[in-house]
């Protein structure tokens, strides 16, 4: 029996998430549209991934699984925190729980390195993110946070591309749009 592949549903999911919160990150949104990205965060960023992980696991794919299961973790966080737990909590904690993410996301690029090359490039996008978002919240920075907004918009352009090209590629049988796949 052939099972279908999980990862353009949480590739999507990550990415229209990262996307409209990227969006309020980088100063075209103000923070008041943030209930939609929790919103999003909650259903698509958060369930779908997390199922598209469980579906991985099932595979035999632990990179999948980990990376999947852990980033619906993240937005399934992200949106209780915002919802429910902010309050009080300081910039500066926020910066260091992202810069954690941070190094979460590293060693995910590490092991992205023997996968195809857009696999590659939304890990090192995505760490590059983190990395000045987290600064930006733990320095006071906050135009270190605005880059990590536009870094975010080019993390979720390089995720819906993979997320489209595993679809359109599998549909049509051949290659339609290159991943830069390992030899």
């Amino acid at each position: 029996m052939k099972l279908a592949n999980p990862a353009p549903l949480g590739l999507s999911g990550f990415a229209l998430t990262t996307w409209m919160l990227s969006m309020v990150n980088a100063g075209w949104f103000p923070g008041t549209e943030v209930p939609l990205v929790l919103a999003s965060a909650f259903a698509f960023g958060g369930t779908a991934q997390f199922f598209a992980g469980l579906m991985e696991m099932s595979k035999g794919n632990t990179f999948g699984f980990v990376a999947f299961c852990g980033y619906g973790a993240f937005w399934w966080t992200f949106a209780l925190f915002v919802e429910f737990f902010a309050h009080g909590v300081s910039g500066a904690y926020v910066g260091w729980w992202l810069i954690m993410w941070g190094v979460f996301t590293f060693y995910m690029w590490i092991g992205s390195l023997a996968l195809n090359r857009a696999v590659m490039l939304i890990f090192l996008a995505l760490w590059i993110t983190f990395a000045l978002l987290g600064f930006g919240d733990l320095f006071g920075a906050p135009e270190l946070g605005t880059l990590g907004g536009y870094m975010g918009l080019v993390t979720a352009v390089l995720a819906f591309y993979l997320a489209a090209a595993e679809v359109i590629n599998e549909t049509h049988g051949r290659t339609v749009l290159p991943i830069g796949a390992r030899e």
